[in-house]
């Protein structure tokens, strides 16, 4: 699959990049400025010799994807759709974006209510189907290969075929996808990423997730 990821330069989205990239799949790292993209490219291919990896702008990554990542900072969020808002229609957006407080281990509550990927679904309007997953998960060891993920990703969305989708895409990152249900619930979601950072720097840890038992 051709995965662009928007604000792959990152620490989590190129985290992903490099798993889906080991995994097989062909990587387009978008960035702001079609350099910073390429030379993210570049870092990951010396990572993954022979690995399908390319890089560029925002925009022309998300005309070449048949899938996309959504993975900046809240704060760039809106911004960053207004940029590629043509390029995502008929596609399936995938969101990693969880805003956190100016102190990062406090929930953030919205002043619209609703959740980041319910703000992204309704500026995108249904032209683009948006589903929310990988909020919950820590970027800290997504470059080592050998490390085993033992959290789980909630993957929250409207259509079941694309939350599907999206758990194949954790199962190729090594994690195990959990349905979640709609794309309300993201809101939950999203404001757990705040309570594991909490627990992170309580316990001094750096990999808090969350497990689902029972299934």
């Amino acid at each position: 699959m051709k995965i662009a990821i928007l604000g792959g330069t990152g620490d989590e989205g190129f985290g992903l990049g490099f798993r889906w990239a080991r995994a097989g799949h062909e990587i387009i790292i978008g960035s702001r400025k079609a350099e910073k993209g390429a030379k993210a490219a570049a870092d990951l291919a010396a990572r993954l010799p022979g690995a399908q990896v390319s890089g560029t702008d925002n925009l022309t990554a998300a005309r070449q994807g048949e899938v996309v990542v959504l993975s900046v900072p809240y704060e760039a969020q809106a911004a960053t759709l207004a940029s590629v808002q043509e390029a995502l229609a008929g596609k399936l957006l995938v969101t990693v974006v969880a805003p956190t407080g100016e102190k990062k281990a406090r929930v953030r509550r919205l002043p619209s209510g609703k959740s980041a990927a319910e703000e992204a679904q309704e500026q995108l309007g249904e032209a683009t189907r948006v589903v929310a997953a990988f909020q919950n998960i820590g970027a800290h060891y997504l470059l080592d290969p050998d490390y085993v993920m033992d959290c789980d990703v909630l993957v929250c969305g409207q259509k079941k075929a694309d939350k599907e989708l999206v758990m194949q895409l954790c199962r190729d990152a090594g994690f195990r996808g959990v349905n979640a249900g709609a794309l309300e619930n993201a809101s939950v979601v999203e404001g757990l990423t705040a309570v594991l950072i909490a627990v992170n720097v309580i316990y001094k840890v750096k990999s808090a997730g969350i497990r689902i038992t029972g299934i």
